[in-house]
């Protein structure tokens, strides 16, 4: 068994991986770094051979993990790709919409190598996807098997990240390699937490997202709901506009859920709310699944509930900025040339305005700018735009759809997993895991793959 690490860097990027086992070469995932332009973005398919791969696991819809699948399963026209039903769904718009941003900045910054592939280039790879039902053991050319350790194939398994995110259990002549993708174990509002499979693991493959980010002493989700709701509330008295940057892909439909909880409790009084319009469509398809996967509230239709606005280009100028008006707009990092970023800057200046943060921003993120200037401080957030004094009141609220490193490390220990190979992680979080797992498991290895070398495993 021979694992091969496709990322170009040890780092939370363009997530795509390598497994050869039972004559067979898998690739699990093919993510486009969110950072990175160009064929820099993707991971390095050079190192599978054009018509090589025999099957093509997709774990979830998400940028980092789906972005560059049509690059893939062009050079590999015979490989099997499978995912979850939601997934596929959600993948179909995700890399659409991905043409429409490389397209633009193409133009915009002259990269000659964008668009990676067109919007034909996507139906072509759609064409090759098979759609498995969570927990169904599959074979690599894509029937259905018994569940029997004997069987030679994989089986999704609900990991509680985002609509359709999964697992992904493999078995060959009796062993488990188990990858975990995204991974969250703690109920959020909409979604449950994961449900992964028990029983022995030979081989780990895990995500270490938040190995660098310890919980607060005393911190929980619910108490996190309180201080959200307390902030809305006095920014509700300000009167000023109230900006959440979020993900359009699972953040948004997090936030609107809450939204709802929290106006169903009284606890708010529910203002006008403005969404993005990839948001809108994503949030259509969570609305499409509401009844078919185990959602915490399995009868919300989220836009009958909420009845979001949808702000665009086009019409952001004319949002208004002094009335207190919700916008939940994308990226949730604040990238440059996205309606969260030229929103924040007309309301950095103004005091009766409200910046939330509800997830994670790279340090090096507008958004991350954002978080280290504080109140007081000063922010350039676009290179286009001058620097502005942030006057506007900023508020950090932990509603993370990862696992924390703490919950993950129990997970470990419970399972035992022989070997752990640790990705999707910064240097800084790798190594808190790989210290802390050593000293866990001493009867165990745990690894840390190298870009581009293959690890016998």
């Amino acid at each position: 068994m021979r694992f091969t690490n496709l990322t170009r860097r040890v780092e939370i990027g363009a997530n795509s991986y390598l497994l050869e086992t039972g004559g067979k070469k898998i690739v699990i995932d093919a993510g486009m770094h969110p950072k990175a332009e160009g064929l820099e973005a993707s991971p390095d398919f050079s190192l599978l051979g054009d018509g090589t791969v025999d099957a093509i696991l997709v774990s979830h819809a998400h940028q980092d993990h789906l972005g560059c699948l049509p690059v893939l399963t062009r050079g590999q026209p015979r490989a099997k790709v499978f995912m979850t039903a939601s997934t596929a769904d959600l993948a179909d718009t995700m890399l659409h919409n991905s043409v429409n941003v490389m397209s633009r900045k193409r133009e915009e910054l002259g990269l000659a190598d964008y668009p990676l592939f067109t919007h034909r280039g996507a139906d072509l790879s759609a064409a090759a996807w098979q759609t498995c039902p969570l927990e169904a053991v599959i074979s690599y050319e894509g029937e259905r098997l018994p569940h029997e350790e004997s069987a030679s194939g994989f089986s999704f398994h609900d990991a509680g990240h985002i609509l359709g995110s999964a697992g992904i259990l493999l078995r060959e002549d009796g062993r488990r390699i188990f990858y975990t993708g995204d991974v969250n174990f703690e109920n959020q509002t909409l979604l449950p937490g994961a449900a992964f499979p028990e029983g022995p693991i030979d081989v780990l493959i895990m995500e270490t997202t938040r190995g660098d980010s310890p919980l607060p002493p005393g911190f929980t989700r619910a108490g996190e709901e309180e201080r959200f709701c307390a902030a809305l509330n006095a920014a509700y008295e300000r009167g000023g506009a109230i900006l959440i940057p979020v993900f359009a892909l699972g953040k948004t439909q997090e936030i609107l859920t809450l939204l709802y909880r929290l106006r169903r409790d009284a606890a708010i009084r529910l203002k006008p709310v403005y969404i993005g319009g990839l948001s809108t469509k994503i949030t259509s398809i969570y609305d499409k699944y509401r009844t078919s996967t185990g959602r915490l509230h399995p009868r919300l239709e989220i836009f009958d509930a909420i009845a979001p606005f949808t702000l665009t280009g086009k019409n952001v100028e004319a949002a208004k900025v002094d009335r207190t008006h919700i916008y939940a707009l994308s990226s949730g990092m604040m990238t440059e040339n996205t309606l969260s970023n030229g929103f924040a800057r007309r309301i950095l200046e103004r005091t009766d305005c409200s910046i939330f943060f509800v997830g994670y921003a790279d340090p090096a993120s507008p958004a991350g700018r954002l978080k280290a200037a504080g109140m007081g401080g000063t922010v350039q957030l676009d290179p286009a735009a001058p620097a502005q004094e942030v006057r506007c009141h900023i508020g950090e609220f932990n509603f993370s759809a990862h696992a924390s490193r703490e919950s993950l490390r129990t997970w470990v220990g419970r399972v035992a997993p022989k070997k752990v190979v640790l990705v999707h992680g910064d240097p800084a979080a790798v190594e808190w895991f790989r210290s802390n797992l050593a000293a866990d498991l001493p009867g165990s290895e745990i690894l840390v793959p190298e870009p581009g070398k293959a690890l016998e495993l």
